[in-house]
């Protein structure tokens, strides 16, 4: 795919391979963003590549699209969410606890 920056360049990951929670955190200050409307912030993101794994990087919206919530009011309530949204959307390779955890022990 065409991303609009290197997942694992300076934008994409600080010039290093930070993975799916770490990418998606620096998007946001903890301090200035919440309460934080979902909606916006894919429309802002959605395209950004995220890194799930050494193999795989899809966009922020592909994730999102299994966040339910429509607005978090803490960057706490938007990691618990994302976590969902990425066991939900099978992203992660384990899962600790889910519908299968024994799909990989972490």
């Amino acid at each position: 795919m065409d991303w609009p920056h290197d997942p694992d360049g300076e934008e994409g990951s600080e010039g290093m391979r930070k993975f799916d929670m770490a990418i998606i955190a620096k998007k946001v200050d903890e301090d200035e963003d919440f309460p934080l409307e979902r909606d916006a912030f894919v429309e802002a993101h959605g395209e950004e590549p995220i890194r799930i794994n050494y193999q795989s990087v899809v966009a922020l919206a592909d994730i999102f699209e299994y966040v339910g919530e429509s607005e978090f009011e803490t960057i706490t309530d938007m990691h618990k969410a994302v976590g969902a949204a990425m066991r939900e959307g099978n992203f992660w390779d384990y899962h600790p606890v889910g519908a299968n955890p024994e799909t990989k022990s972490a």
